[in-house]
């Protein structure tokens, strides 16, 4: 949780808790000053940020997060300064008249500059002198001729301003990292009895000349713009027009109901690429949440929202979602006020599929750390939205003849070698444009930079990425033929440190091979015979399952490269080649395989590993249909391609745990339920599908839980039928959802004997 640019974690919450309960009579700023020094909470001037740590401390004591020891009072006898009154006598002269006009700083609030400045203002400003927030500098305007004719002030800018913030361009990243180098310009006064043309923005023009020097010398921070907000009703703002101060917006006037006119004023000519400019929170970098309170904080408990609104909101879509993944949007939310906050969410200009899918990644990572192999195929698929025409941003998803429209996404999943799931590790989504039909034509012309192929390119270099922060485990890129690209080879083989590559050839595009002059796939059957293999085939279409007897060769080899890169050097690569052994005209479609990779095949069992490898790509085809046919992506009515995306990052999350429990059950099925189910989905589970109202005692094993999911989804749990599918699991899902939310409206479970739970 970040509160005033503070990250209170767990651990922090429980040490404030810790040093309440020792010390009940320690001061809040007392506990803020040791939190600081603890956590090294330090301002760009090395002071402890002591002030923001109370604020944040006392936010967290109204959302009932902490409890902080009452405010002491105190009682002193501090002797009463009286102000200073200043009589600025009535001037009526030209600007010229006055002798010179300086702007000099109060440095200390215990001088008498400083008592003759809080006059000036409690006098003559209908906000008096303060308090003023944050970090300040107050100055005294001073005519050689006259003495002191006004006064003005700087303190920090406002936290978030919706007009200031767009006029910007900030993103919540971009305003958090810096805010500090904004200023709000606080009071500006001219004395009542002064009436000089121009004297106000001239020295308004002679503060903002010192200004970021003043304030560089005392915060350690140097600002490169300046905010102010006039009352309309007040004031029109004529010297901050004069003084070249532009227009930005209006506040939402919460404060006092009235919405001020909101004036910037850059001080550098790049003012706004310095403030825009935020290093992103590179991956494995935000704290992850020590104790979720379920599993959709734990999948997206690192989002980069800076609006805990946003966090929550996510949590509860995601869980939603999850519960009754075949069903609507109003369905799945189950109230309106909830349906609408849902439709709200996906409006947010701060909400789209990369910070939804950011944090799941995260938690990917640390569940490919446990793993000395895992697998990560990417693939391409068609989201069809033609039954929604009046959606904004969709385009055509088939050839010249088709007239589907809908986006195209273009995916990476990463899984065991047992073909369990682990999470999606990138996702690219686009609308293609109407106008690059025909564009195939001219594929030998364009470079790849420039062609949807480079969709190979981004996931690779994602999975790069992820190898870089996962050291002892080897990371596998797969690709089907449309993978087949020159350049994507030699980025690959670049980085031997990389993840390896595993691409299947295609076989139209006649790849010659150093050795020999060759041709690659006439060069590789040539090759001799290593073994002979059975290879499972699943379904595929018309395409019935069966198992295959395939001839295996590999061989070492170096790819020409093509003629748009001649320039660059072949690539070294292993090539595995598969045929399929077959005398019967009754196979149309032999297995003919070649499959190129950076990893290194040197024997017979390496080769059939590869072949392994490859086969876990079809795991990317069943998530797909997963999450096009169980979480109904179709049917979401959002209006837009951007609201669509943003939704598709949380169905994405929803259909991999899906799909990950149907084979947690089947890889791992004597771990307890409960490393998936919390006590009340489990014991819920058990009496729905055993029909009796008293739970066991024990959790079931994974297993047991997802045989009894698919049975209350519809599973009739034959011999012939195998584990439950995917299909069932949606439904059961859906029912147990609804049982558990019974029970936890009772708040109990009927008061009966356990029993033991049958094998």
């Amino acid at each position: 949780m970040v509160l005033g640019g503070l990250r209170f974690t767990e651990s922090i919450l429980e040490e404030v808790a810790k040093i309440v309960a020792t010390d009940p009579s320690i001061s809040r700023r007392a506990l803020s000053r040791r939190l600081c020094e603890t956590y090294g909470w330090l301002s760009p001037n090395g002071k402890l940020k002591e002030m923001s740590c109370r604020k944040s401390l006392a936010e967290l004591q109204r959302r009932r997060i902490i409890d902080l020891p009452a405010i002491q009072e105190s009682y002193g006898f501090e002797r009463a300064v009286p102000l200073t009154r200043l009589e600025v006598p009535a001037i009526r002269a030209a600007l010229a008249d006055l002798g010179g006009v300086v702007v000099r700083p109060v440095n200390s609030r215990d001088a008498e500059e400083s008592r003759i400045w809080r006059s000036l203002l409690d006098q003559h400003h209908y906000l008096g002198s303060g308090p003023l927030c944050g970090a300040q500098i107050r100055y005294l305007i001073e005519s050689a001729a006259y003495g002191i004719v006004g006064a003005m002030a700087f303190s920090s800018a406002s936290w978030v301003l919706a007009d200031r913030d767009r006029y910007i361009g900030w993103t919540p990243a971009g305003r958090i990292a810096n805010l500090q180098k904004v200023v709000c310009n606080a009071r500006l006064l001219i004395a009542p009895s002064v009436q000089v043309p121009n004297l106000a923005s001239h020295s308004l023009a002679l503060a903002l000349a010192r200004l970021p020097a003043d304030w560089d010398a005392r915060y350690g921070v140097r600002p490169v713009l300046v905010e102010t907000f006039v009352d309309p009703s007040r004031f029109a703002g004529t010297c901050y027009r004069a003084a070249n101060w532009i227009e930005a917006g209006r506040t939402a006037g919460r404060r006092d109901g009235v919405a001020k006119q909101i004036f910037l004023r850059p001080l550098v000519p790049d003012w706004r690429s310095m403030l825009c400019e935020a290093e992103p929170v590179p991956l494995g970098k935000m704290v992850r949440p020590e104790t979720p309170a379920n599993w959709a904080e734990e999948e997206f408990g690192t989002v980069r929202f800076y609006d805990e609104r946003l966090k929550q909101r996510l949590y509860r879509l995601a869980q939603d979602f999850y519960a009754s993944p075949q069903a609507g949007i109003p369905e799945a939310c189950g109230s309106k006020a909830r349906t609408m906050g849902a439709y709200r969410f996906f409006q947010n200009q701060a909400v789209n599929m990369d910070v939804i899918l950011t944090p799941h990644l995260e938690a990917a990572i640390e569940r490919i750390k446990e793993h000395p192999v895992v697998l990560a195929p990417q693939d391409t698929t068609t989201l069809d939205y033609s039954t929604h025409p009046m959606t904004g941003g969709l385009g055509p998803t088939n050839g010249v003849q088709d007239h589907s429209i809908g986006l195209i996404l273009h995916d990476t999943l990463a899984f065991t070698e047992d073909g369990t799931p682990l999470g999606v590790l990138d996702a690219q989504c686009w609308a293609r444009d109407p106008a690059d039909r025909g564009k195939s034509q001219r594929r030998h012309e364009t470079p790849v930079e420039q062609k949807e192929s480079m969709k190979w390119l981004r996931s690779f270099r994602k999975v790069a990425e992820v190898q870089r922060l996962c050291p002892g485990t080897m990371l596998v890129s797969i690709g089907d033929r449309e993978s087949d690209l020159y350049e994507l080879f030699l980025e690959a083989a670049q980085d031997p440190q990389g993840p390896k590559l595993l691409a299947r050839s295609n076989r139209r595009r006649q790849r010659r091979v150093v050795e020999e002059e060759a041709y690659l796939w006439d060069f590789m059957a040539s090759c001799e015979l290593s073994a002979t293999l059975k290879l499972h085939l699943p379904r595929s279409g018309a395409r019935r399952a069966r198992d295959a007897s395939v001839d295996l060769r590999y061989a070492r080899v170096s790819l020409r490269p093509p003629k748009r890169s001649a320039s660059d050097p072949p690539v070294p690569l292993w090539a595995v080649y598969l045929q399929e052994e077959t005398d019967a005209e009754d196979l149309p479609d032999p297995i003919e395989w070649l499959l190129l990779t950076t990893a290194p095949v040197e024997s017979a069992e390496d080769a059939q590993k590869t072949v392994e490898w490859y086969s876990g790509r079809w795991g990317i085809e069943v998530y797909h249909r997963t999450l096009k046919s169980g979480c109904r992506i179709r049917d979401r009515q959002l209006g837009s391609a951007d609201r669509l995306e943003s939704c598709l990052g949380i169905d994405m999350v929803v259909a991999w745990r899906i799909y990950h429990l149907a084979m947690l059950g089947r890889e791992t099925p004597e771990v307890p339920c409960t490393v998936f189910f919390n006590d009340v989905e489990w014991k819920t589970l058990c009496c729905f599908a055993t029909k009796n109202p008293a739970p066991p005692e024990t959790p079931p094993t994974m297993a047991g839980a997802v045989r009894m999911v698919g049975q209350i989804g519809g599973h009739l749990g034959r011999k012939s039928d195998g584990p439950p599918g995917t299909q069932v699991l949606w439904r059961g899902l859906q029912r147990l959802e609804v049982a558990v939310e019974t029970v936890e409206l009772f708040g109990f479970f009927p008061a009966q004997p356990p029993r033991a739970l049958s094998p």
